[in-house]
């Protein structure tokens, strides 16, 4: 059986197919790395949340199951499907072929799954000790894992900040995922930050609901177990900035001590780019008439 079939004599149909194929390998990695890194990020932060305890020695949870199922439906299916319709970007073709024996979970991507799954969790709980014990007086109340009252107050809050913190980490994190070495957050790239439109639409969906679930009376004690935060915030925002420092220096390193993804000189590279593009428009062209 033939590995590839040609349906025309153009060889810009060869050259498509094999930037499209790419294409859509690395956009399942970026849905993989999105999904996974974030369940790991919850696990983390759960399991460690085991260690605190009010004062009958009962498990506080950081989250409530509700709000988990509700972190789960904002950070998980937009954010990755968006990742699964990225375009290619304009360096896809200067990276040499993949190995074939070579799956998806590479050694790479698993990385990044710990790496960026164990910072987002660690950096979640660490937000619950803070307004707990940082800067609140480690009252743990009165069963407040069944509900709400006046003992439970802040630990409502500090659910509330986990909570903030973990879901908008999450989503920023989809951004992290699409340039898997190449930096994100610096100005060039913030101004090209809507360019994925399904993804730009669903962190601000995602943000606007993280909101409503926080502060809409009813849905967020009652249901949730967790309560709307006001000075808290400086401690979210603060978080989310230290997450994406460290996702820098990450990626940074990484371009250091990995294998280069390209094996061409920058000029190689321009020159390969461009051929590509004139191969592809003649193609294109070529069609239309």
């Amino acid at each position: 059986a033939s590995e590839i079939i040609l349906t025309d004599d153009n060889f810009a149909t060869i050259v498509r197919a094999i930037r499209e194929g790419r294409r859509v390998f690395s956009n399942i990695q970026r849905f993989c790395c999105v999904l996974v890194s974030g369940n790991v990020a919850e696990l983390v932060c759960l399991i460690i949340g085991l260690a605190f305890r009010d004062k009958f020695g009962e498990t506080v949870f950081p989250l409530s199951p509700v709000a988990i199922l509700v972190n789960n439906l904002l950070t998980g299916t937009p954010p990755a499907m968006a990742l699964g319709i990225e375009k290619a970007w304009p360096t896809i073709m200067d990276e040499p072929p993949r190995s074939p024996s070579s799956g998806l979970f590479t050694w790479e991507v698993q990385g990044d799954i710990i790496f960026y799954g164990f910072g987002m969790g660690l950096l979640s709980i660490s937000n619950f000790w803070l307004v707990m014990n940082g800067f609140g007086d480690g009252n743990m109340g009165e069963e407040c894992n069944r509900g709400y009252s006046e003992s439970c107050d802040l630990v409502f809050r500090a659910r509330g900040t986990v909570f903030a913190t973990l879901t908008l980490a999450i989503l920023l994190h989809a951004y992290n995922c699409r340039r898997i070495r190449g930096p994100m957050w610096n100005w060039h790239m913030i101004k090209r930050v809507h360019e994925n439109r399904f993804l730009f639409g669903g962190v601000i969906c995602g943000t606007i609901l993280c909101l409503l679930c926080m502060y809409v009376p009813g849905l967020n004690t009652a249901v949730l177990k967790m309560k709307g935060i006001s000075w808290e915030w400086g401690i979210v925002l603060i978080t989310l900035l230290v997450f994406l420092i460290l996702s820098e220096l990450y990626k940074f390193a990484k371009r250091k001590l990995y294998k280069p993804m390209s094996v061409a000189t920058e000029a190689q590279g321009r020159l390969q780019r461009i051929w590509t593009e004139n191969t592809l428009a003649s193609s294109t062209g070529g069609l239309s008439k």
